[in-house]
């Protein structure tokens, strides 16, 4: 009926007021999100305002006291500045008077010197005489040591004589059940003995003594002692013919192993030989020549060997007279020949491409990839040209102080 007529239209019309409203809160919310936006710019560039102010201000401070530091300095220098013009005119006022006490003064110095020199004179004089008695007295000493030194050595000598006479007493005693005057007696009544030198008796005396000593005691055990020592013959004379047959096989042995090591050694060196002049032709070019030579073929076993390289327009040079990057070329193109003897599946090089210049580090990097068909390098380096011929790179990075990591790049991926 009407009421219901009367409600729609009502609702119809909060409907149309809700629709408003909620334009105008979109436009409100679009008019808040700007200003929000303008409020933060405005925020942020007052921050920085505010930052150079408080800059400024900490410098016109920090300025302010360098210029009262400065000006306290200035005045303590003109303090110090009217000091000495007063000090300088006290000294040109007073330069007169200081002239004259110093003419006296040398006149006094020069007084002074005559009286030290005639002092030293006789300082010198006196000098000399005491030297004089000191080398007498110190001659004298030297003398007087020697003396001691031999009084000494005598004392000594009859002190030893004494007891070899006693030994003598003693032996005669117990071996020979005589007196040594008794002797002594019997030897002086003996014309041919007394008639002998101390020399000549003592060689007699000794004859007698190896005489008597190899006669020795009976031995009654002489049989079994002389069986004993015949088997022990046997024995030793059987062992040194086993020891001289096994002297004979070792050296049958060393002779083969030398034969079969000096081959084994020339067919590798001559290997090398060529891998050398191979790999040194590519990594220089195809006119440039190198060698191996043995310093002494007669013995490659124990011989030098002479390294000889010689880049295209140059005479013949041993390795040491290359420069820096000509020796590393060369060293490596030697590495590489002994490793293409027996290759190895790895194969790590430190810091060998550091000496190269550019157009060496790309010989030395084809090189590189040429072999790395059949073994994988690894390679630490710090050239730019040889990080990009590798497949992966690992960088060593410090996150934090003291903390390694290790970062690899597949360089394969992004080919």
């Amino acid at each position: 009926g009407p009421q219901v007529q009367n409600e729609n239209d009502q609702l119809r019309d909060m409907e149309d007021r809700l629709h408003l409203l909620n334009e105008d809160a979109k436009t409100q919310n679009e008019v808040l999100n700007q200003k929000s936006a303008t409020y933060n710019q405005e925020n942020i560039l007052f921050h920085q305002r505010q930052n150079k102010v408080d800059s400024i201000t900490q410098e016109i401070s920090f300025k302010k006291d360098t210029y009262n530091s400065s000006y306290e300095r200035i005045g303590k220098n003109q303090l110090e500045l009217k000091s000495n013009e007063l000090e300088i005119k006290r000294l040109l006022e007073t330069s007169e008077t200081d002239e004259d006490e110093l003419i006296e003064m040398y006149s006094e110095k020069e007084r002074i010197e005559n009286a030290v020199g005639e002092a030293e004179k006789d300082y010198y004089h006196t000098r000399g005489e005491i030297d004089e008695i000191e080398k007498t007295i110190r001659e004298i000493q030297r003398s007087k040591e020697n003396s001691d030194a031999l009084l000494m050595q005598l004392q000594n000598q009859l002190n030893e004589t004494k007891l070899q006479v006693n030994s003598v007493k003693e032996r005669l005693s117990i071996e020979f059940n005589t007196a040594l005057d008794e002797v002594m007696k019997e030897g002086a009544a003996d014309d041919q003995l007394a008639a002998m030198t101390e020399d000549e008796l003592r060689a007699k005396i000794e004859k007698a003594k190896d005489r008597l000593d190899k006669m020795g005691p009976i031995n009654p055990m002489a049989m079994e002692a002389y069986d004993e020592i015949k088997e022990r013959h046997v024995f030793i004379t059987t062992q040194k013919e086993d020891l001289v047959k096994a002297k004979d096989s070792l050296l049958e042995t060393i002779a083969e192993i030398d034969t079969v090591a000096r081959e084994t050694f020339l067919t590798a060196f001559d290997k090398i030989k060529e891998n050398f002049i191979y790999v040194f032709r590519s990594l220089f070019t195809d006119g440039d020549n190198c060698d191996l030579r043995l310093i002494n073929p007669d013995q490659p076993l124990e011989s030098p060997i002479e390294i000889t390289a010689q880049p295209k327009g140059k005479r013949p040079l041993s390795i040491n007279q290359l420069s820096g990057g000509e020796k590393t070329l060369t060293a490596t193109s030697l590495l590489f020949s002994i490793y293409l003897l027996k290759p190895a599946p790895f194969c790590i090089f430190d810091e060998v491409d550091a000496p190269l210049d550019d157009a060496n580090i790309d010989k030395f990097n084809k090189i590189i990839r040429k072999f790395s068909e059949d073994s994988q390098f690894i390679i630490v380096t710090h050239n730019k040209r040889t990080m990009a011929t590798t497949d992966i790179i690992y960088g060593i990075t410090m996150i934090e102080q003291g903390v390694s990591r290790v970062v690899p790049v597949d360089l394969r991926e992004l080919a």
